[in-house]
């Protein structure tokens, strides 16, 4: 660990995971947690307004929709679940109910879910965030 700490420069280029996520949930730049991060519902801008952080290099790709599904399901279902048992609705009811909770709920978590993965991308150094002294080779 040591090693990985010395080839970034020390301790004073360490990059906080957990406050980098949280600026991504909220939809902020990771790094100065001041401009915005998305520039349409999940479009991300080229750079940050407030910092200039190049922002063009992130690759969520995948990972958003699949956390999105991930949370929405153990939530929700579990939950249509316990209604079901305990007050047995009619099916057009549990549809009229959970159908626009759970796209409600997807809708909004897509956009933050992309911006957390976006900050832990930049925390770790990983693709576009690795910083200009990287081996560019080294991310093929």
């Amino acid at each position: 660990m040591t090693q990985a700490i010395q080839s970034f420069g020390g301790d004073q280029d360490r990059r906080s995971w957990t406050s980098a996520m949280s600026r991504g949930l909220s939809h902020k730049c990771p790094q100065c947690g001041r401009g915005k991060l998305f520039s349409g519902y999940v479009k991300t801008r080229p750079t940050c307004d407030a910092c200039g952080l190049d922002l063009s290099g992130h690759r969520a790709d995948d990972a958003p929709p699949y956390i999105t599904i991930i949370i929405v399901g153990h939530v929700m279902i579990p939950l249509a679940l316990a209604a079901k048992q305990l007050f047995d609705p009619p099916i057009t009811l549990q549809f009229a109910i959970w159908l626009p909770l759970i796209i409600l709920f997807t809708w909004a978590l897509l956009p933050a879910s992309k911006g957390a993965m976006i900050g832990l991308q930049w925390a770790n150094r990983m693709h576009g965030f690795a910083g200009p002294d990287a081996d560019p080779e080294a991310d093929v």
